[in-house]
């Protein structure tokens, strides 16, 4: 228990070594689904699959384990639900880059964050940033999310004529709509892991419909899938430009609003909270996130992020670093498991990407709807995320649009010397490209 103190944050005194291991597992149960969806949205840039795997469950665990023992709070980390969609549809599909230069810039942003988190840099950037448009980048991200979900079931497939529209009632399309039925049906019930579990049910009805294959051979378990073709692989040619500058930024922009929002989140149901408002540790949680994230480079994976699943561990009455050691060794665990998360197909992750979005969407009843320099910016970051099918552009646009708005109007007092500098570089960077 002396080790379990010091190491781990926990208390014999308050807390209970079993209720700290069933937080870890219903937190672990509740975000394992990440385990299944990010190889699945990665794999579009080329990466292989079954090393994506590894990399997803090894820097998770990394990142977790690290916040563990650093912050020794109930919380677990991994990639990010937005900006793994940034790094596969927006970095390679729509700005070309490779997966290696990707991860390039993915290396970047965690070694920035480093340096920004020990120099406390990230406050002024966050500072800059009004709160209507975090909200809306928030929402934005939520929706894009949902939008890839539709898409990967082929729910929402392109058309001539109004460019997206209805699918066909495919195989595909059919398991992707149980998907979503099912993931809000287990979520309205608040069952434990509902989103893993509504990925598993439907995997196990896509076998019937020929959407989801069983291999000749099969076997549950297996040793650990090689991250070889994935590990290390970065490329820096051609980073050296001011849209690369742009990508980090926004990537840094997009990490520092999520982490914070959610350990602030997190923080206030573990009732940790000092009443002057500050976070014990909060400090130690965003530099494990920026280590983690470095880490995730290393290994293929996106930027990584605390998860506000952590919220189901704690409503369990997980309260120190224990819960998320635990968190981490079951990631670690999942390793020898890939033959099964492997066989699920996109479709039966769609239901948990429009839930995942459905819940991002709350973000956007704190907008101040009644001031029009306010609400315009805040709907267009949202709306250009999903139609330019890009959050960097969302977050450029919107920003873009409430300068203006406010020069426009004269509110000079809601304006700051950091916001015009990203307009005026967001100006150039549309230019440039």
């Amino acid at each position: 228990m002396t080790f379990l103190e010091k190491a781990l944050g926990f208390n014999p005194k308050s807390m209970k070594l079993r209720t700290e291991l069933i937080a870890g597992a219903t937190t672990f149960l509740t975000m394992s689904y990440i385990l299944a969806v990010n190889p699945a949205i990665l794999t579009s840039t080329g990466m292989d699959k079954g090393a994506l795997f590894t990399g997803t469950a090894l820097a998770a665990a990394i990142a977790t384990l690290l916040l563990a023992f650093m912050a020794k709070l109930p919380f677990a980390q991994a990639p990010s639900m937005g900006l793994n969609a940034f790094f596969a549809y927006t970095l390679c599909q729509t700005m070309g880059y490779s997966w290696q230069h990707s991860l390039a810039i993915m290396l970047i942003e965690g070694i920035v964050f480093i340096l920004i988190t020990f120099f406390n840099v990230r406050e002024m950037i966050l500072d800059s940033i009004p709160n209507n448009l975090r909200y809306a980048i928030s929402a934005g991200i939520g929706m894009f999310i949902a939008f890839i979900g539709l898409k990967n079931a082929e729910i929402i497939v392109a058309k001539d004529a109004t460019f997206v529209g209805l699918g066909a009632f495919t195989p595909s399309c059919i398991l992707g709509i149980i998907a979503i039925l099912l993931s809000g049906v287990l979520m309205a019930k608040n069952v434990k892991g509902s989103l893993f579990w509504s990925i598993i049910i439907t995997t196990v009805i896509g076998i019937p419909l020929g959407v989801t294959v069983i291999p000749s051979s099969w076997m549950p378990f297996s040793a650990p899938q090689d991250i070889g073709p994935i590990f290390c692989k970065f490329d820096f040619s051609g980073l050296l430009n001011l849209k690369t500058v742009l990508v980090v930024f926004s990537l840094l922009l997009v990490n520092i609003f999520d982490t914070i929002g959610t350990l602030m989140g997190l923080a206030d149901k573990t009732g940790i909270v000092e009443p002057n408002g500050n976070i014990p540790r909060v400090k130690e949680a965003m530099m494990s996130d920026a280590i983690g994230t470095t880490c995730g480079a290393m290994l293929g994976s996106s930027t990584l992020t605390t998860y506000v699943e952590s919220a189901s561990g704690i409503a369990e009455g997980g309260r120190s670093g224990v819960t998320a050691f635990f968190v981490g060794i079951l990631f670690l665990v999942s390793l020898f498991l890939s033959p099964i998360f492997m066989l699920i197909p996109s479709a039966a992750t769609s239901g948990a990407l429009v839930m995942v979005g459905v819940l991002m969407i709350d973000s956007v009843k704190k907008i101040n709807l009644n001031d029009i320099t306010e609400s315009f910016p805040a709907f267009i970051t949202m709306i250009t995320m999903v139609l330019c099918y890009s959050i960097a552009d969302g977050i450029c646009l919107g920003i873009l649009s409430f300068v203006f708005m406010k020069v426009c109007t004269a509110k000079w007092k809601d304006l700051n010397l950091t916001l015009c500098i990203l307009a005026v570089l967001f100006v150039l960077n549309f230019i440039i490209s």
